[in-house]
């Protein structure tokens, strides 16, 4: 039977005993809390925006939504799964462990994270924009829209596949990769590309504004 744990916007720092399992959601947004206990497990949504939260347990298990926005943490252990989306926006997060998993999208806009795992899967969307992400790992495959927009990226590893909208403007991508396929709308506006792969497939609209 699911039941959820309402604990927002309380004036003091919820303590919660370890091993704890929370079969609905666990919601502490808005909360002084700063660590989790161990053994923690929520099947459903885990709500940690706008915390001082600054770790997180090791091998964490959230069964849909992780959401961290607006946090001071600093990484993510080891283990880590999220069966929904997880939530990065405004935090200090640099770098993400190789064995993250993350069933839903993965929101990192406005990180300082410059690179990403090799062998990465997101199930459904990445967002990347406004951050100094650099380059992208070989193999990643994202279910939903990618977008790298306003980023210092330079260039795409070679049969990347985006099941939505892959969204380039702004950034200084010159040429696309092999073997590209993008599902949704490719969008190339503001950036030095001057031509296409022969290759290239794009089940959208394609985007060239100022290209």
């Amino acid at each position: 039977m699911k039941k959820d744990i309402d604990l927002s916007n309380l004036k003091f720092e919820p303590k919660l005993p370890d091993n704890l399992t929370v079969y609905g959601d666990l919601d502490l947004r808005g909360t002084k809390i700063t660590k989790l206990p161990s053994g923690l497990k929520v099947d459903g949504r885990l709500d940690l925006g706008n915390t001082q939260i600054k770790e997180l347990p090791s091998g964490l298990k959230v069964g849909r939504n992780l959401d961290l926005r607006n946090t001071p943490i600093k990484e993510l252990p080891s283990g880590l799964e999220v069966g929904g989306s997880l939530f990065l926006y405004n935090t200090p997060i640099k770098e993400l462990p190789s064995d993250l998993k993350v069933g839903g999208s993965l929101f990192l806009r406005n990180t300082p994270i410059k690179e990403l795992p090799s062998g990465l899967e997101v199930g459904e969307s990445l967002d990347l924009g406004d951050t100094p992400i650099t380059s992208l790992p070989s193999g990643l495959k994202v279910g939903g829209y990618l977008d790298l927009e306003d980023t210092p990226i330079t260039s795409l590893p070679s049969g990347l596949k985006v099941g939505g909208s892959l969204f380039l403007m702004g950034t200084q991508i010159k040429e696309l990769p092999d073997n590209l396929e993008v599902g949704g709308r490719l969008d190339l506006g503001n950036t030095p590309i001057k031509e296409l792969p022969s290759d290239l497939k794009v089940g959208g609209s394609l985007g060239l504004t100022n290209t």
